[in-house]
């Protein structure tokens, strides 16, 4: 039970953010918008890109939009390895931030029992949360936190995190390339891959572990 209060106690957290300043970003990064903000780092504008992608577990940056600057800015293959290393970034610090509070913090904030099921949920299907969430608003973040809590393999975790960031990472560097803003056909591919990938790799990674 506390499991899910925790999960709707991170949600509300990761809303907050968005019903205080969500429309005022929202507003400024639009594609164009993301380009002139990122061009104003002159040659930094991919480490500028990466920032505002980590910065999205805290703040309602439209992180999309930003990849597709990425793309705009730096090309497909360029641009899709920034926008990819953003995106795995910022859930590489979510779970390790939640991770650092360790085992006796995950069992005074979820309860022995609560962190026991926890465990065993995430060993069996945390991968999928991770890549069936990672193309949603809010739930990327929370399902990175909320895996780190609850100790989520780190392999397992990272590499499920992996199959979600790097076709989302292309896909809209892209767009961005093509100059557009958020067309169906990407959120289907952002959407659909992830879980196709994970259903080849997860198999590999049991034999390997």
């Amino acid at each position: 039970m506390r499991q899910f209060w925790l999960f709707l106690v991170l949600v509300t957290l990761v809303l907050l953010p968005f019903i205080f300043w969500g429309e005022e970003l929202m507003n400024r990064f639009t594609l164009d918008g993301s380009i002139a903000w990122l061009g104003n780092f002159g040659e930094w504008a991919w480490l500028g890109g990466i920032g505002l992608l980590v910065a999205d577990i805290i703040m309602p940056i439209p992180g999309t939009l930003v990849m597709s600057a990425l793309g705009y800015i730096y090309g497909t293959i360029i641009g899709g390895l920034f926008a990819a290393l953003g995106s795995f970034a910022s859930g590489t610090v979510g779970y390790w931030i939640c991770r650092s509070l360790g085992e006796k913090g995950a069992i005074k904030i979820l309860g022995k029992k609560g962190y026991v099921k926890g465990r065993v949920t995430f060993d069996r299907v945390g991968g999928w949360m991770v890549v069936l969430s990672r193309w949603l608003p809010v739930f990327p973040e929370v399902i990175s936190c909320m895996a780190g809590l609850n100790r989520m393999s780190p392999v397992k975790f990272h590499l499920a995190l992996l199959c979600s960031a790097i076709p989302m990472g292309f896909i809209y560097a892209i767009i961005g390339q093509a100059g557009m803003e958020n067309p169906t056909l990407a959120i289907v591919l952002s959407a659909g891959l992830p879980p196709v990938i994970w259903l080849i790799i997860n198999p590999i990674f049991k034999k390997m572990s």
